[in-house]
């Protein structure tokens, strides 16, 4: 019997497995004119929102949810029953989005002649606005809805309403602007790629792999989740999705070899959230960075990858630190698999991935090696037995249904971000606020960056990482630019710093769901991260006062890349060395100190800091060994009677 919940749950799928279809199909002959093809995106991502997250509680969406950064449900909901009002928005919607189809002509042209909007224009593209926020709001909370809110009341005071109505709803520089196309041309398509990945057992293939090379070691464990989310972060770009897929299982085993809940929880959402960072495949926002620089998303990759490298090698060392000052150990051998069991069961399984690295190094557009990479999945799959039970026609369903419903956050995300930047366009918003930036730091870019960080921790408490990377692109990294901050590393500043307020306190997404995995304490969760991804609030600092650590100028500077990649990775060590207290041994709180003054001296890309800094590991370190010569020497003697 078709129930309502039977009927909704059908329109569900046929929405979403149409939207995955629709977008695979463009990727494979190219996308239409601008107003069709964001449009169609935006109408199918709001009539998922609306009959998924429906207007009445008892409508069957659960109460108590948390979303992740990308929009998703941390935990289990109803299904969901849409009432008759939600049906009521999904029509407005696609009435409003089908008259910008039916007048696009008219309205590519109407600037020619100077014409202002029509009254049912103004009516139209004010609904629709209203529509765009609820369902914002709806996804991912009210922090976005209400920032786009601020700026639409601060244009009011400054140009007439029916400006902004009109660069809304009837051109492509607000709603249906270029952070929109971003959603639907980049965005979508390597969610689609990752939901893929999912399904045919590439989350396993990872776990393995990591368990197989580190699961042996002091505090192996932690460093399987170290690795084993570095590598599910290059398919997924989402911190808590990363949890939710290798928290149950490497949390546990944390837990289990002697880890405190809270360091296991911490270990879990840092090393989830740097997967946003890691290339070849990083978060959503590293799309919009490419568009605004205007190059290749492969680039962005480049720079990315070293700071990314940074990030990782403090997170391990913090893990193997902390378990050599606790004194744990690693799983016993017949707990841990073979490596070369796993590459020849599973190995295959890493295809799809070298599939669209090869294809963005070879300059294929990022879209197009999405495609390649999805296509591969399946087949790739099915060239083992050990890899082939479970695979069938429900598995591509599932992963087409799955990847629309990924995607709708970021593209509710980038649809009222684009309110937010259209306000800026029509006001120069921008050039007043980098002003007083920049009066405000007192013309020194160490105090700009400062004003960034802070900004851009405060802008991810309440929002996905793309939306705030674009608000600060929009009003805080011109600042930077203007006082000497290099393009590319400014940006990549911005970006950063939108990604760390997944593990900082007091709104951390990531360390809610790994806290609520291994039963601990949010807040000590919280600072436990805080000590374990330390570096990463260090790093952005670093390349922008040596951005050849960006390989900005590709490999012309590779010798100067290198040493500022071996300077900043020994300070890496010595700052989780001092934070966790441990080196070669136990280390004092003398020892600890200079340890991290160490760090910092280590991480500033001069010689003399560095030969600084490396003199008082150095120090540490031999004090250390000393003192472990001196240990066993002083028990030998015979006792004094």
């Amino acid at each position: 019997m078709w129930t309502a919940e039977r009927c909704v749950k059908a329109a569900v799928t046929l929405v979403a497995v149409g939207m995955s279809v629709y977008h695979l199909t463009i990727a494979l002959i190219g996308a239409p004119q601008a107003f069709f093809f964001r449009g169609t995106h935006l109408l199918f991502a709001m009539t998922l929102v609306f009959l998924l997250y429906p207007s009445f509680r008892n409508s069957g969406r659960s109460e108590g949810e948390l979303h992740d950064d990308a929009g998703g449900i941390i935990g289990a909901a109803k299904t969901a029953h849409a009432s008759w009002l939600d049906w009521l928005l999904i029509a407005a919607t696609a009435t409003m989005i089908f008259y910008v189809w039916w007048n696009h002509e008219h309205l590519i042209t109407r600037f020619v002649y100077v014409e202002d909007p029509e009254t049912i224009e103004l009516v139209l593209g004010t609904i629709f606005t209203l529509l765009v926020l609820e369902a914002t709001r709806r996804v991912i909370g009210w922090a976005l809805p209400l920032t786009a809110i601020i700026f639409l009341v601060y244009g009011l005071f400054n140009v007439r309403p029916q400006q902004i109505i009109e660069i809304m709803y009837l051109t492509t520089e607000g709603i249906f602007g270029p952070t929109l196309g971003v959603s639907a041309t980049f965005v979508i398509m390597f969610v689609l790629f990752g939901s893929f990945m999912e399904r045919t057992g590439v989350g396993k293939l990872f776990m393995d792999f990591a368990l197989s090379l580190t699961g042996h070691t002091a505090g192996g464990p932690g460093k399987v989740a170290v690795v084993s989310s570095s590598l599910f972060g290059t398919v997924s770009g989402s911190a808590v999705a990363n949890v939710l897929v290798d928290g149950p299982i490497t949390i546990p085993l944390m837990k289990r070899s002697g880890f405190r809940p809270p360091f296991a929880a911490a270990v879990e959402a840092v090393a989830s959230t740097g997967g946003q960072i890691m290339p070849p495949i990083m978060g959503a926002a590293a799309f919009v960075m490419a568009e605004f620089l205007a190059v290749s998303y492969f680039q962005v990759t480049i720079w990315a990858l070293i700071p990314a490298i940074l990030y990782y090698v403090t997170v391990f060392f913090a893990v193997h630190f902390e378990a050599k000052r606790v004194g744990l150990l690693g799983l016993p051998r017949s707990e841990i698999p073979r490596l070369g069991q796993v590459m020849r069961e599973r190995g295959h399984l890493f295809i799809p991935i070298l599939i669209v690295l090869s294809g963005l190094i070879a300059g294929y557009s990022a879209p197009y090696c999405a495609l390649a990479g999805t296509f591969s999945c399946v087949p790739v799959a099915m060239l083992r037995k050990s890899t082939r039970a479970g695979i069938n026609w429900r598995t591509v369903g599932d992963a087409l249904e799955e990847g629309a419903k990924n995607a709708i956050a970021v593209a509710l995300a980038c649809a009222c971000a684009g309110i937010i930047i259209g306000v800026i366009f029509l006001t120069g918003a921008a050039m007043d606020f980098t002003a007083v930036v920049v009066k405000l730091a007192k013309e020194m870019l160490p105090l700009a960056l400062m004003l960034t960080m802070l900004a851009g921790i405060v802008l991810g408490m309440g929002m996905p990482t793309t939306p705030a990377y674009i608000v600060m692109v929009s009003l805080l990294v011109p600042a930077l630019i203007k006082l000497g901050a290099p393009v590319p590393a400014a940006h990549m500043f911005a970006f950063y710093f939108a990604i760390l307020s997944a593990i900082t306190p007091p709104v951390a997404l990531a360390v809610y769901a790994a806290a609520g995995l291994a039963k601990a304490k949010l807040w000590e969760s919280g600072w436990a991260a805080v000590r374990v991804g330390a570096a990463a609030f260090i790093v952005p600092f670093m390349f922008i006062y040596e951005p050849a650590l960006l390989m900005i100028n590709g490999w012309d500077e590779w010798h100067v890349s290198l040493l500022g990649f071996i300077s900043a990775s020994i300070g890496c060590i010595c700052l989780a060395a001092g934070l966790h207290g441990y080196l070669l041994a136990p280390a004092r709180r003398w020892e600890r100190v200079l340890l991290v003054i160490a760090a910092l001296l280590l991480i500033a890309p001069e010689l003399i800091s560095s030969l600084v800094g490396l003199g008082l590991l150095a120090a540490v370190a031999v004090n250390q060994k000393l003192l472990a010569r001196a240990k066993p020497a002083a028990a030998s003697r015979p006792a004094v009677k």
